[in-house]
């Protein structure tokens, strides 16, 4: 019996902790995001400050005032790199969109920190933002599929790639 109970307890315990290992098994860093992106030819960096109407913007695609004053990219106005950071449910997710002629080249997760909505990391969904762009009112140019049970972690998805355009927009005119 009591063999019984430790092996129960056992299961119940990887079970319990299967969400947050799976939450967290892989990440990468965003210096190797960049050095693929770019062939390990870093361009220089440049700053987005997001005051005046750029943060009224943002925070209208974001639906809350954004964490941050700035937001730094890679590359110039024909072809850039963004790394931004966005509250699914309680968790920052590391976003990592690169944007060329205005339009998203390439959207992948680079730190998934919840214990719930795992599966946006995969080329299934991301690759539903390759093409996308910016319509009027900030909307993207198409519907992207949720995932069931990730529905917080696919809208901070859809809103980081909404405000990335619209700043990628920004900065090439």
């Amino acid at each position: 019996m009591k063999n019984l109970l430790l092996k129960l307890f056992g299961i119940t315990l990887l079970l319990v902790t299967l969400p947050f290992v799976y939450a967290s098994d892989d990440h990468i860093a965003p210096e190797e995001f960049l050095a693929r992106v770019f062939g390990g030819e870093l361009p220089s960096s440049s700053t987005v400050w997001l005051t005046g109407d750029t943060k009224d913007v943002a925070q209208s695609i974001l639906g809350h005032a954004p964490d941050y004053l700035r937001l730094r990219y890679w590359g110039d106005e024909q072809r850039s790199a963004w790394i931004v950071d966005e509250i699914g449910k309680t968790e920052p997710i590391t976003i990592g969109l690169v944007v060329a002629k205005n339009e998203i080249e390439e959207v992948k997760v680079l730190a998934f920190r919840e214990s719930r909505g795992w599966e946006i990391k995969y080329d299934f969904f991301t690759r539903q933002f390759n093409g996308a762009t910016i319509q009027p009112k900030q909307r993207l140019d198409r519907h992207i599929d949720g995932i069931s049970g990730a529905t917080l972690s696919v809208k901070a998805m859809t809103n980081v790639s909404r405000l990335v355009l619209y700043l990628a927009e920004s900065v090439s005119t």
